[in-house]
């Protein structure tokens, strides 16, 4: 059929405050490791996970303790690991922090300076940066090397939302994710950035548009929309 597996994706929260439900997820994040290697698809997507009542910097602690033996084991593995940039704070169980610490900038170059192997890097979507208020193009520029995998998703900021509940709320409250070109994310911007940076990974298309969730038909309609979109975009290198 010509479809392939870019990576194998499993996103539970690792540093839960739960010990038991954190325990299960690490265990299963390195069984998904090996079965990406046993696979020879060299590739695992998955979060970094985050205590949603905890500080940053008290989860920073817990991720240098957990993510250690975790990464250890996907050098061994030969697998790539990318970590979405999706901060997992949409719900009021997951308030105030999220649960998910690689979220920005900043804190994957901390990340990274902590476990500076090539086979810890991100599963990087535009989308999670825009209603941060984050340039969702310029982070490419110091962290390509970093993308193992990359996302092709968008999403609308509701400006006069936002103008009425702040940044405080829920950002399902003032943000809607969307298809490719259905948001604010410039594509032709960041496909000239990625290939002028190196990258030539997968982009995949992330379907979360509520109006073509509801049946495996609108699904499919989503994916021939996105695809017709970006085609032009990527050209004949995909």
């Amino acid at each position: 059929t010509g479809v392939a597996i870019s990576g194998l994706g499993y996103y539970p929260n690792a540093l839960a405050a739960d010990p038991d439900e954190a325990r299960v997820a690490q265990e299963h994040i390195k069984a998904v490791i090996s079965a990406s290697a046993d696979l020879g698809i060299g590739r695992m997507n998955t979060f970094i996970g985050r205590d949603p009542k905890a500080s940053v910097e008290e989860s920073f602690a817990s991720f240098v303790q957990v993510w250690g033996p975790i990464l250890n084991h996907a050098e061994e593995k030969k697998v790539k690991i990318g970590i979405e940039n999706c901060p997992m704070f949409f719900s009021q169980d997951e308030w105030p922090g999220g649960k998910n610490l690689a979220t920005t900038p900043a804190m994957w170059r901390r990340m990274f300076a902590e476990f500076p192997t090539e086979f810890f890097g991100l599963n990087y979507d535009p989308s999670h940066l825009v209603w941060q208020m984050i340039d969702p193009i310029e982070p490419i520029f110091e962290f390509a090397g970093r993308i193992h995998h990359a996302h092709a998703k968008d999403c609308r900021v509701d400006r006069h939302r936002l103008g009425q509940v702040g940044i405080m709320a829920t950002p399902l409250e003032y943000h809607t994710p969307k298809l490719p070109g259905l948001g604010e994310v410039n594509w032709g911007r960041y496909f000239s950035v990625l290939s002028d940076c190196g990258y030539t990974g997968p982009v995949c298309v992330e379907v979360e548009d509520r109006p073509y969730e509801a049946s495996l038909q609108g699904r499919k309609a989503a994916l021939v929309q996105s695809y017709r979109y970006l085609r032009p975009l990527i050209g004949e290198f995909a």
